[in-house]
């Protein structure tokens, strides 16, 4: 039986470009070491997908739409399913001076964003940065290798990925307590002064009230907790000190006979 359109999955993928056999993205860290994209700051685990809602790319999202809990895929997607063509219309060559302070820092490769741009130097020369704004992958074919682990089924693993899927903490710091139709939801103190905490809430509440028709309400809970531990009283006892006068050598003033 297939998975329906609109199902929560969890998936564990590496991608390819397939020219090159290079690593570009993948939710394993072993395969992650074997690239140029590891990133230890990463946690690497299985990524939540729902068919058909765009949340991966469409050539891929057409491949899960037909397969089943456990399939292992090897899955080629041509660059009109993946990043799109290349548009030579998209590669322009800018002074160098606009760049600003970092203009001499600049290097093949770099990432850099322009005109409300965001594009990636190709070459430098002359005084002039050759920028190209489409996508690194555009006009690329990908491989990708897919294991698809599990459907998502109980309304707990659905709100618990959910909400992961959007806030950047362990979920096991976050407690969830679904009574009937209300959700209440508390969160670490840690994540309190996230960046964007209240677009990410109201991001996260679309998404449950979308895949879990049932919730009515949802409320989000912040507890401040005293700290444990004060200062300890410290009794002070004053010391004694023996102060002894200072020799002062004075001299004579003249006095006016």
């Amino acid at each position: 039986m297939t998975i329906e359109k609109g199902s929560l999955i969890l998936i564990d993928y590496t991608a390819k470009v397939k020219d090159s056999d290079e690593i570009f993205e993948t939710t394993i860290e072993e395969n992650a070491k074997k690239s140029n994209q590891y990133d230890p700051g990463i946690k690497y685990e299985p990524r939540l997908v729902s068919i058909g809602e765009g949340w991966v790319l469409k050539g891929l999202d057409e491949i899960l739409s037909t397969a089943k809990p456990g399939d292992n895929l090897n899955v080629e997607i041509l660059p009109d399913k993946a990043f799109g063509l290349r548009d030579p219309n998209k590669v322009r060559m800018i002074p160098q001076r606009k760049f600003g302070d970092k203009a001499d820092e600049l290097k093949a490769g770099d990432a850099v964003e322009i005109d409300d741009r965001r594009g990636f130097v190709r070459f430098i020369g002359s005084g002039r940065v050759q920028v190209d704004f489409n996508h690194r992958l555009a006009g690329k074919t990908l491989n990708y290798n897919v294991n698809i682990l599990k459907i998502l089924k109980t309304d707990e693993d659905k709100i618990t990925s959910l909400i992961k899927r959007r806030l950047l903490v362990e979920k096991d710091k976050v407690s969830i307590a679904l009574n009937k139709s209300d959700l209440t939801i508390t969160l670490p103190e840690e994540s309190f002064l996230i960046d964007g905490l209240q677009v990410i809430k109201k991001a996260i509440s679309g998404d449950l009230f979308k895949f879990i028709p049932s919730i009515e309400s949802i409320k989000f809970l912040e507890i401040y907790n005293k700290s444990k531990s004060s200062p300890k009283e410290q009794k002070l006892e004053p010391k004694e000190q023996k102060l002894e006068p200072k020799e002062q050598k004075l001299e004579p003033k003249e006095q006016k006979k």
